[in-house]
């Protein structure tokens, strides 16, 4: 069969990655894709957001199955724009409606959806510009740290923890007035939950589920977790924390519920859920739910499952996933992120990338590249991402590390302990 991904992504590659060992596979195609996934696949300068153009190019090559990476078109309501149209209707897309993919697009329906159907997560309450003077006094009677969230998507950054009382009104009131766009018009404040957070990811069609491997990342730029957020600068798959019994505790708490609350709701969803969850003394709580698969997560979970990929898409869409399992690697997965000079602030583009060849240890999943003229160039703030296999985290990372030191593009940075708090 002929598939299209969607993105350009270290997660896009990976399923590009994947998908390229298929038995299923006729042809493979990325829009817009990366310098990394040219070598697998044909790009297609094709924006995400282009439908249009993209029902065009499903037609024209005979695409008979869509793999969306990232979370704009699904908030965008690509599936629904397939769906609505005679000639897409009975093409596979791997992605929801656009009411589910609200579960990510907007913090207040998703808080409003867990509370719905007793899914535990953190008290909220949500405000908009309207709302200042009782936002205040909310947080006047909140213990710090104070947690604000953006309402919609901010790209990783619309999430302000601070300690302060004068500090957080000061953000609150910027946020409301344009920090973010129109995804800070409304702003949820939630009560702060200390633990230890990790990712957990299942692949629905809206009744029955797969649980694919848990995974942890890093977002902060400096190590032991410094400095700003980022979309992540490394992951570890599968979590030493998460024994049996906690993953229990996910599976009857958190994921058995949120499908169910799908069913009750009819809401469509023929795509990945991602479980942004914190351990808090052993109880799992939800911080976020994402409407995809998370990257740089994406980077090890996938290295992990032996399963053939289209066969497990292909029982999503004929409602035969009660019948699948996942197969598993034993081995640890690591992932480390080269990003750019200056990252997550202001970065320069366009380094030559030397050194990719010599790694052999190691697969390289590209982020932000791009080919010109026959050579590899940086192309965004994550560049890079390096996994590893190992009988054990230390040997996983090692790889990384030393395929890392064969790689050099000008200003490249990466953080030398992720995994460090396993």
């Amino acid at each position: 069969m002929n598939v299209l991904i969607l993105g350009s992504g270290g997660r896009e590659h990976a399923f590009a990655w994947k998908i390229a060992q298929s038995k299923r596979l006729t042809k493979l195609y990325v829009a817009p894709g990366n310098a990394g996934t040219a070598m697998i696949a044909e790009n297609v300068p094709i924006s995400v957001n282009e439908f249009e153009k993209i029902k065009k190019l499903v037609i024209d090559q005979n695409i008979q199955m869509v793999l969306v990476g990232p979370e704009d078109p699904l908030v965008n309501g690509i599936y629904d724009y397939f769906q609505n149209d005679i000639l897409l209707k009975n093409i596979v897309l791997i992605g929801p409606s656009k009411v589910g993919a609200q579960l990510e697009g907007s913090k207040d329906f998703a808080k409003a959806f867990m509370q719905r159907h007793n899914i535990p997560t953190a008290n909220y309450k949500s405000f908009t510009a309207n709302d200042l003077t009782e936002a205040y006094s909310f947080l006047e009677n909140s213990t710090p740290p104070y947690v604000l969230k953006a309402d919609g998507l901010a790209a990783g950054k619309g999430v302000l923890i601070l300690t302060h009382l004068d500090e957080a009104k000061n953000e609150l009131k910027n946020m409301l007035h344009g920090k973010f766009g129109e995804a800070g018009n409304t702003v949820v404040i939630e009560e702060f939950l200390d633990g230890i957070e990790l990712s957990v990811f299942v692949l629905t069609d809206g009744k029955n589920h797969l649980l694919l491997p848990e995974a942890k990342d890093y977002k902060r730029i400096g190590e032991g977790d410094t400095g700003l957020n980022t979309g992540g600068m490394g992951a570890v798959s599968p979590v030493s924390f998460a024994d049996k019994t906690f993953l229990k505790k996910v599976e009857e708490q958190v994921i058995i519920p949120t499908i169910f609350g799908l069913q009750k709701e009819n809401i469509d969803y023929n795509g990945f859920v991602f479980f942004g969850l914190i351990n808090v003394k052993g109880e799992p709580y939800v911080i976020e739910y994402n409407c995809r698969m998370g990257d740089p997560e994406t980077e090890v979970v996938i290295p992990r499952i032996k399963n053939d990929i289209l066969e497990l898409f292909l029982a999503l869409a004929n409602n035969t996933l009660d019948l699948c399992t996942i197969d598993t690697d034993e081995r640890i997965a690591t992932t480390v992120i080269a990003v750019s000079g200056g990252y997550p602030e202001e970065y320069e583009k366009n380094k030559e990338i030397i050194g990719l060849n010599s790694v052999t240890e190691s697969i390289v999943f590209h982020s932000g590249t791009t080919l010109v003229n026959q050579k590899i160039q940086s192309n965004g703030g994550r560049v890079l991402a390096v996994t590893s296999l190992g009988k054990n985290k230390n040997e996983a990372l090692e790889k990384s590390y030393n395929s890392l030191s064969k790689i050099h593009f000008e200003k490249m940075y990466f953080r030398k302990d992720i995994g460090f708090d396993l």
